[in-house]
């Protein structure tokens, strides 16, 4: 049986530059400290996972979820990227794996230059490089699922039907370790050349934002039941 344990890194300890979390262009704006990592992942559910299928690159938006220093991402058992990844052996060595590049992006204002070369965006990201294997720990499976729930409405978990054994066994996991990671971020405004600051073009930031619309209800939702209080913003 594959081991569910995975030692957390004390918050202090940064994870390691490599040669491919290392950016080319404006190393400044990296970050490696798990702090900012885990802010970045945290605040949003959508990751782009990469990999490569007979010799071609594809990428795929897909959920995902924390849980320390462990990625989860969901899918069904015949995804194409849960069926390449296989299961994990007990010392891990008889199946490889699939090495993976999975990204999550939050873009945070428009940045709007007086020349069109240098408009740019506000973001935060984060790069994540490793090899995924399936999960097949039942504790595990179970654990990462309420994980991928919860980190898309938090406590919604608890307060729905768990998944019963058809769904687990229709349901595939993998899991990714946070080992060679990064973070990038851009704050502020544009960056003109001095011989453009007297141009008559409007020049700043139009901040971005996430909200909530008002939420709609089930055509079918038995009476009575009423909005649970953490899909009530404050």
């Amino acid at each position: 049986m594959e081991t569910t344990t995975h030692p957390a890194a004390p918050d202090s300890t940064p994870y390691a530059a490599t040669d491919r979390t290392v950016p080319t262009r404006a190393r400044e704006r990296a970050a490696y400290d798990r702090a900012s990592v885990h802010a970045i992942l945290d605040e949003t559910y959508v990751c782009h996972l990469g990999f490569v299928r007979d010799g071609a690159p594809v990428v795929l938006p897909t959920l995902y979820g924390r849980v320390g220093e462990r990625l989860y991402v969901h899918g069904s058992t015949g995804s194409r990227p849960l069926r390449m990844a296989g299961a994990a052996q007990p010392d891990e060595q008889a199946d490889p794996g699939l090495p993976v590049c999975l990204t999550v992006t939050h873009v945070d204002g428009l940045v709007l230059a007086r020349s069109a070369f240098h408009h740019s965006i506000n973001y935060r990201s984060v790069v994540v490089h490793g090899i995924a294997r399936q999960v097949t720990d039942p504790e595990e499976k179970r654990t990462a699922l309420d994980a991928l729930v919860d980190h898309v409405v938090p406590g919604r978990a608890a307060d729905s039907r768990p998944a019963n054994a058809k769904e687990l066994a229709a349901t595939a996991v993998l899991r990714l370790d946070l080992d060679e990671v990064s973070a990038k971020v851009r704050t502020g405004g544009p960056n003109d050349d001095p011989e453009d600051m007297d141009l008559p073009y409007w020049a700043g930031v139009v901040p971005l934002r996430k909200g909530y619309d008002p939420i709609i209800a089930a055509a079918d939702l038995a009476p009575g039941i009423e909005v649970p209080d953490y899909l009530i913003e404050p």
